[in-house]
């Protein structure tokens, strides 16, 4: 019978049959080291073989997963946490204060999304907390993103309808991330507040949210509609990312390469690099250059 994995607790897993029945199940043996770089063979969004024998379910195979979004695990034990699978999209959740998202998370999250072909969209959400200066500098970023070709929102979840939102998401299986207190659940809990899903407050002295969300789980919105709401995440390492493919995920870089001297040219301290230049004058954003370049002499991700 197949099922779709609902959320992960450890060795036991929650999971949805056709009929709409969630059931717990566990791992079959000769699934359990499926994937040994992996923290768990098996995430939420799988599409999974489930088999009852005894009155308890087991998975028994795991069905080929169409994209996935993964980052370096925190484990020494294991190279990559696989956050989810399956997905249709991925809404980044964005703060400007209260936490504060750094460029270098949004560039390698765009890069875990990109290297998997999940499209993402960026919302900078908590708007109103923001003061005349700090609105300027996130419509700059909001500004940045959008005109390389990311779909971004500014919203208040607080205070906003979310008409916008609910567009975005109407008929798709969305991944929701970000740091903790960001906003994810809550956000969840406006579009529907049935879940009522905990939040907590925001840490007056280190400005980060603490972990309320500690496994990802599935909500449905609606039939067509459904919602991952994952653990907040503070650093987004990447894993298995060829060097040379990086400069592929930015979209700038991208279009406009072809002017560069040498066709092989990955815009580090090449001569006659385009991409250094437009970043020198300030049409392509310097910290898009400098996480790039951070990230392509990190030996970490192409392992």
């Amino acid at each position: 019978m197949e099922a779709v994995v609902q959320k992960s607790l450890g060795k036991y897993f929650s999971v949805k049959k056709n009929n709409g029945e969630i059931v717990t199940a566990t791992l079959a043996g000769k699934l359990r080291n499926l994937d040994a770089d992996s923290t768990s063979p098996i995430v939420v969004g799988d599409k999974v073989e489930i088999i009852n024998q005894n009155d308890d379910w087991s998975i028994v195979q795991l069905f080929e997963r169409k994209n996935f979004i993964a980052r370096k695990s925190v484990k020494l034990s294991k190279r990559r946490h696989i956050i989810a699978a399956n997905v249709d999209q991925c809404l980044l959740i964005v703060t400007k204060k209260s936490p504060k998202t750094s460029t270098s998370f949004i560039d390698r999250f765009l890069v875990a999304c990109e290297h998997n072909n999940v499209p993402v969209s960026i919302i900078f959400n908590k708007i109103d907390l923001l003061n005349k200066e700090e609105l300027q500098s996130l419509n700059f970023l909001f500004d940045y993103y959008k005109k390389i070709g990311y779909n971004c929102l500014k919203t208040s979840f607080e205070h906003d309808s979310l008409e916008s939102i609910k567009k975005l998401i109407k008929g798709k299986f969305s991944l929701i991330s970000g740091h903790s207190g960001v906003g994810k659940s809550t956000l969840i809990n406006k579009l529907n507040s049935n879940f009522n899903i905990r939040v907590s407050e925001i840490s007056d002295y280190h400005e980060q949210g603490k972990h309320t969300t500690t496994f990802s789980e599935i909500y449905d919105l609606d039939n067509e509609t459904s919602l991952i709401d994952t653990p907040g995440i503070r650093g987004f390492g990447l894993v298995k990312i060829d060097r040379k493919d990086i400069r592929k995920y930015f979209h700038e870089f991208v279009q406009n390469q072809s002017k560069c001297k040498y066709s092989n040219c990955v815009h580090i301290n090449e001569p006659s690099c385009e991409i250094k230049k437009l970043t020198n004058s300030g049409l392509i954003l310097s910290s898009r250059h400098d996480n790039y370049c951070s990230m392509f002499r990190s030996e970490d991700i192409y392992r």
